[in-house]
């Protein structure tokens, strides 16, 4: 199992890797650091399709080091030393699947003759009034209690990489094997080895798995007892199969319903007889079994990478708005439109200035704590954050799903976005930070809405004359100030607090434009 060993001047502490990690300050980060110079949400790692792990920097302030390097993005090796801040990661590869596909290799093997007994895998169970043969129901009562063992043994075990060893674990406790693997399907359809295990514990003592059996297996859906692997003839040749001395082998199938999810390879060095039927047939139980567990592992993966791309979606959209994406009620199609929405633009003033004063890595985390607190307030009034366009904010109420009372939703957005940058810059000016000033512009009509771009990346945006119109407002609004077309003004009047302001000539439009200054709600 790959792990994270992290060092820090008062304490070491290890943490079991699982298919999505989030490191950072932060306590709900999976990998907590409590090192002041590491960002709340440093980095992230996460497990490839291949098995091996890869590390991701957020643009964290200070960085992450591998050695004297900084790096953004990395596929980790075993003994990796990382640095964030003043503590160290060490990356432990543990038994990775490429470990394991190192060990194991499927070449042409066992003639039609040498495979002594197939049993076909069904994991159905008659009813008792059915039941008339005494062998029958002694295969049933194994196959129950075998299932029940596996069940204790591997338990409530949700981590793929931590449920294999412990099938391979009880499935040596059951028969006499001295070395066994675990094949699982890619997605590809292809068998891929993700664990391997020997009795004496050696790593050097590689497994060569017949074709010709495998192929039993997997077309047939049938489990293979096989020995004498020595005496076939096609083996003169294949001077590392005849050194291994593989005397039996079962071959069962991991078979979830009616799909194949991989096979359990065990095999036997000391006699061609060293497996019985009966060996088999337990081997065969507890395939069934096995697989269950498998299927559910992966499940919960499933679920957790989910649960990541929920708290990505999350981050640009309001929680009512990720439901429906996820569930599918929602489809973000290419195309778009017509809807009648309003849109909020907002910018802080004399950010270039700002920024020419500063290093990049500092602008990029005053930016993102910026946008933390001005995209929380956005969602609390059923905004959705349409993009970021350097230190411009823009936001849409109405779209992708319709809301009512959208011109009002915005204009209170706004004031709430000054209220919490005031309380924001208190915290800036306390460590003795400039305050961030931002100007508001809002503006509604209709425009078109929709994913738009190239069939391989779509952005969810607006696009139209209201949308540019409102673009042109920001320009005009001073710091804390918010200002609002007529459009707008007419769908919240009587119930905000505004002053008209001399009417102004935009861009893109030939007459002048009635605007308006809200100072606040009635």
């Amino acid at each position: 199992m790959a792990k994270l060993i992290v060092i820090s001047s008062e304490e070491r502490q290890e943490f079991e890797l699982g298919a999505f990690n989030s490191l950072g300050r932060h306590p709900d980060n999976s990998i907590q650091i409590l090192d002041r110079i590491i960002s709340k949400e440093h980095a992230h790692v996460h497990r490839l399709p291949d098995g091996r792990y890869q590390l991701q920097d957020l643009q964290s302030l200070n960085g992450t080091f591998l050695g004297e390097e900084r790096i953004h993005e990395r596929v980790l090796e075993d003994g990796d030393e990382i640095t964030m801040g003043s503590t160290r990661l060490l990356f432990v590869a543990g038994g990775s699947e490429d470990h394991a596909m190192q060990r194991v290799t499927i070449a042409p093997g066992l003639t039609e003759s040498h495979i002594r007994q197939r049993i076909s895998s069904s994991g159905e169970f008659l009813p008792e009034k059915q039941l008339t043969d005494e062998k029958l129901l002694r295969d049933d009562y194994e196959r129950l209690r075998i299932g029940h063992e596996l069940a204790g043994a591997v338990g409530s075990e949700l981590d793929l990489e931590k449920l294999l060893p412990k099938i391979l674990d009880q499935a040596f406790e059951l028969v006499g094997a001295d070395r066994g693997a675990i094949l699982l399907m890619d997605s590809q359809g292809e068998l891929v080895p993700r664990y391997v295990k020997t009795r004496d514990g050696r790593t050097d003592n590689n497994i060569v798995l017949s074709k010709t059996v495998t192929a039993e297996v997997i077309n047939n859906r049938a489990a293979v007892l096989s020995s004498d692997a020595t005496m076939d003839s096609r083996f003169s040749g294949a001077h590392s199969i005849i050194m291994q001395g593989i005397r039996s082998t079962m071959t069962v199938p991991l078979l979830h319903r009616d799909e194949i999810l991989g096979l359990m390879h065990l095999d036997s060095q000391i006699a061609s007889g060293a497996f019985t039927e009966k060996d088999l047939q337990i081997c065969t139980g507890m395939a069934t079994q096995a697989a269950i567990a498998i299927q559910n592992a992966r499940l919960a993966e499933r679920i957790e990478e989910e649960a990541h791309t929920r708290a990505q979606i999350s981050r640009l959209i309001p929680p009512s708005v990720v439901e429906q994406v996820v569930q599918g009620e929602l489809e973000l199609k290419k195309g778009g439109r017509l809807s009648d929405i309003t849109m909020l633009f907002s910018d802080i003033r004399g950010f270039t200035s700002m920024s020419e004063q500063k290093a990049p890595e500092e602008v990029v985390n005053t930016l993102n704590e910026y946008f933390e607190v001005m995209v929380e307030v956005l969602f609390r009034h059923s905004g959705t954050l349409d993009k970021f366009v350097g230190d411009e904010i823009i936001g849409l109420f109405g779209a992708p799903i319709e809301i009512e009372d959208d011109a009002y939703k915005a204009v209170a957005c706004g004031l709430d976005m000054l209220q919490s940058l005031e309380e924001f810059n208190r915290t800036r000016m306390a460590e003795n930070q400039e305050p961030i000033r931002i100007g508001i512009g809002i503006n509604s009509g209709s425009v078109i809405t929709g994913a738009i771009g190239s069939t391989r990346a779509l952005q969810y945006t607006a696009v139209g004359d209201a949308m540019n119109t409102a673009s042109r407002l920001v320009s005009l609004a001073k710091p804390g100030e918010i200002i609002i077309s007529d459009t707008t003004y007419q769908k919240v009047k009587g119930r905000i607090e505004a002053v008209q302001l001399p009417p102004v000539r935009v861009k893109g439009k030939a007459e002048e434009q009635r605007v308006y200054e809200v100072t606040g709600l009635l």
